[in-house]
This record gives structure tokens, sequence and C-alpha cells, in this order.
């Protein structure tokens, strides 16, 4: 009896089919897409094309869950991403205006609950959260050869009385902005080369996380740098003590050989990087303004302990409260900008700043957070070692939240960048607080969820890449039985297989 060999699909039919898979987190994937235009000189300072986007991602979140009624939040899930919402509250109440009340209300809620909320309900399963994070990282190879191009035609920020300071599309008003993107990319990339996978994938992203310190080092951002190798040595020690030793000593490597090919560069590497030393001994003047905000900061929090000086109140309350030390503002100059002075309105640390505007309430309210989703995101780390697959999406969850967490003592939120924080939160909750039954079989999950997403699309990977509904009984994950014969089925299946 003669068969006939199923027809591969065509490249069009599979590209179809691989963007119906991602139809529902392609909205995220367009915030961080949006990251990659130039900041118009208009918006800084306020609301950006890509806060715009990731509005538009929350309402898609919710026409979603009203057409289809599924994917409920568990108590669990819903305290701890409701819980910033108490200090918000608490301390819009306290505000010197309604105006800032609204606005700091917004802001807040949008990084800290909506976003991170909306892409935690977008992504569906391990394949959605890897397209999440090979977009962080192609943001950050595009955003890294603009600051490239930047520092070697002379067209970047100003740093010690040259344009070279690496900025990307965000300017010279958000001299942090590029410094976050690529820091999150390499993160990104180092979780997805340590993890598990194919080889070619790994290697990959190996590449583009050596690539991604070439930008990094040219920021000049000092807390960047610290956040990335902290983070970047937890990833190493997550994934195994032999790999850390291993990667270790090529990164120290690759590192010299960076720093001995940056040229003329090296001497400002260097002088930055030791000053990183001195921060206690003979700091300079962005460290002296950064002490004096955050005893400002600490100082309004005494006068007010519980509920802070309201949101948006520390440009106002500044004053009253910090040394004769703190200069008028940073200077401003390149990448397309006059030079003028900017004011400095904000503590340059997240927690401070909570901790002054919000007071204790505010602050535990959202650490509490960040510590719960931290204690899930390493709990689901240690579960994916005994199974077959998830290393690399722990390792990329943890090191985003470890890399935020850290960076949080260096900065706030602020610029156009502020976006990206969100949708880092909303990966690291999906991981952390809805991918605990991620082992459900492929027949559980179409029984379970009815509607156009029910169950893995055929191609779609093994069952551990597709989410069942929270609640849903976990089977174990393992190689399926293989005593029943199988029917060559369409050429579809037939490929898929």
């Amino acid at each position: 009896m003669s068969h006939t060999l199923p027809l591969a699909p065509s490249p069009a039919a599979c590209l179809a089919a691989a963007l119906g898979r991602a139809l529902p987190v392609l909205p995220v994937v367009a915030v961080i897409a949006t990251l990659a235009l130039p900041v118009l000189p208009s918006t800084e300072g306020g609301a950006t094309a890509a806060d715009g986007v990731s509005g538009l991602v929350v309402v898609c979140c919710a026409v979603r869950l009203l057409r289809y009624r599924r994917r409920p939040l568990s108590p669990t899930a819903a305290v701890v991403l409701g819980l910033p919402v108490l200090g918000v509250a608490v301390a819009a109440a306290g505000a010197g205006s309604t105006g800032a009340a609204a606005s700091g209300m917004v802001r807040y809620l949008q990084v800290f609950v909506l976003v991170p909320l909306a892409v935690l309900l977008l992504v569906r399963g391990r394949r959605d959260f890897r397209l999440l994070a090979w977009s962080f990282v192609g943001l950050a190879l595009w955003q890294g050869a603009i600051g490239v191009r930047q520092y070697l035609t002379g067209t970047g920020a100003s740093y010690m009385g040259e344009d070279i300071r690496a900025v990307g599309t965000f300017g010279a008003t958000d001299v942090m902005g590029m410094s976050t993107v690529v820091s999150l990319g390499l993160v990104c990339a180092a979780g997805l080369a340590l993890g598990d996978g194919p080889a070619r994938r790994r290697t990959a992203a190996g590449a583009c996380a050596l690539v991604l310190c070439v930008p990094l080092a040219l920021s000049f951002s000092r807390g960047a740098w610290i956040a990335t190798v902290l983070t970047c040595a937890a990833q190493l020690l997550l994934a195994g003590p032999r790999r850390a030793v291993r990667v270790g000593a090529a990164v120290t490597a690759a590192a010299v050989i960076l720093v001995g090919g940056v040229g003329a560069g090296s001497a400002m590497l260097q002088e930055r990087m030791t000053s990183i030393t001195r921060v206690t001994g003979t700091p300079d003047q962005s460290v002296v303004d950064r002490y004096t905000m955050w005893a400002a900061a600490v100082d309004m929090w005494r006068a007010e302990p519980l509920t802070g000086v309201g949101l948006k109140g520390f440009p106002d309350h500044r004053d009253g409260h910090a040394s004769l030390a703190l200069s008028s503002g940073s200077d401003v100059e390149g990448a397309g900008a006059q030079y003028r002075r900017q004011p400095l309105l904000s503590p340059h640390n997240m927690y401070l700043l909570v901790l002054g505007e919000q007071g204790l309430v505010g602050l535990v309210a959202l650490a509490g957070s960040w510590l719960a989703l931290l204690v899930c995101a390493l709990r689901g780390l240690a579960r994916v070692r005994r199974t077959p697959s998830g290393l690399d999406c722990a390792l990329v969850a943890c090191g985003l939240l470890v890399w935020q967490l850290t960076d949080f003592v260096y900065a706030d939120i602020g610029g156009p960048s502020t976006v990206l924080t969100a949708v880092c939160l909303g990966l690291v909750g999906w991981w952390a607080l809805m991918d605990g039954t991620s082992g459900t079989s492929p027949a559980t999950s179409a029984s379970a969820r009815p509607g156009p997403d029910a169950g893995p699309v055929p191609g779609a990977g093994s069952s551990s890449d597709v989410s069942p509904p929270p609640g849903a009984a976990p089977a174990p994950e393992g190689p399926e039985p293989s005593s029943a014969p199988r029917s060559p089925g369409t050429p579809e299946e037939a490929s898929a297989r």
C-alpha cells in the first residue's frame, strides 16, 4: 500500500501560524518596539508613545478578559500585584494638590500594577515569555548600535567635555535610558544562554550578551554597571557552580579584551570604574548631589513617618530638607541638545523616594510585593531544576527582578524607559505566579480552556510551554507514551512532529 508523503507547509503558512500563536502578546512586543523610536523634545518629562501603547495593552487585556471570561487571578497573585495600591492610595490622599495626586497615582498604578497585570494575563506560556525576552534583546542591540555610533562619531551626550556618552535615541536629558535598555537586554540574553534549549539558540544569546557589553561600557553609567554585574553573577550561580566558573573565566577574558580594545576611551572608562570605589572618600559632584538628596528624602520621612509628604511631593519639599551641598542641577548637553541645567527633582533612589513620599505604609506595600515576587520566582527556578525545560525562563525572570531591585538603589522611575520596568514586573509576575501549573498535558489544557486559544497550537512545542488555567491539577512533565501507533495526520501535524 502506497503512502503519500505529507507536504511541508509553505514559509507564508509558517509565518501566519507563528503570528497567530503570538497574537495576544504582540501588543506587549509593540510597547518594547516603540522604545526604539527617537524621543521627541516636546515629550521630555511627559507621557511618551510607549506610555500610550502600554495603555492600549491594558485595554487589550481587559477586552480579552471580558470576551473570553477566563484566566482569573489566583488570590495570591491578586494580593501580590495589588499590594502597591494601598500605599499609593494613602500617599495620594496626602498629596499637596489634586493634580499631583492624580498624575502620581496614574504613574504608580501604570508601572507597578496595571501594565504588569496586563502582561501577566496576556502571556500564555513559555513560548510567549521567550518571545518577549528576545524582544528585549533586539531593542538592546538596536539602542546599543546607535550608542556605539554616537561614541565613535562624537555625537553622544557630553561627558568630561566631549560628546561621547552613548545615550541611544533617549537624548541627553535621559542618559540612563540606553543603559537601562542595554542592561535588561543583556540580562535576558544571559538567561537564555545559560538555560536549556537548542545549542544554536543558546549560542546566539551568548553572542548577543557579549556584544551588548560594549554599549553598556560606553554608557558610562556606574549604577547600570553595578546592577548588571551583580545580576549576571547571580544568574551564573543559579545556573550551576561549574558553569559559573567556566563562563566567569570567559567573561573576564572578554572584559580584558574589551577594555584594551576601546583605545582612546579606555582611560575614561578606567577613571569611571575607579570612581565607583571613591564614592565615600572623594566623591564627585554627582555623587555629592545624590547623597544630599538621599538625606533629604530620609528627613522627609522623619517628618511624616507613616504616610510621607505625598505623591509628587519630593520637589516641593526638597529645598526645605536638603543641605547647601546640593547643586542647582546637572549639566545637559550633546546628542542634539543645547547646554542647559536640568533640575534635580528626585533622589535617584526608588526606595528612598517611596519612603519620603509614601512613608512606611507605601514602602512596606511596594517592597513587600517585590519580595513576594522574588521568593515565588526562586521557588519556580527550584521547581524547573527537576524538569526537562524552563530553566532559561527562570533565569531571565530572576535576573530581571534582581537587576531592577539593585538598580533601584541608584535610580527611580522616570523617563521613557520606565515602561520597561512595568513589562519586566509583568514577566516576573507570570513566571512567579502563573507558571506553577505549566506541566498540564495538551489534552487537559484543551478541555479546560474553551475558546479560540484552547490548547496548544500544532507545532507549539511541549506541554511545558503552555500555561493551563490557574487551579488545574498539574500533570507530570516528561515524554509522552509511545506504545500506541500514530497516524500520519494532517500535513501541519506531521510537520509539527
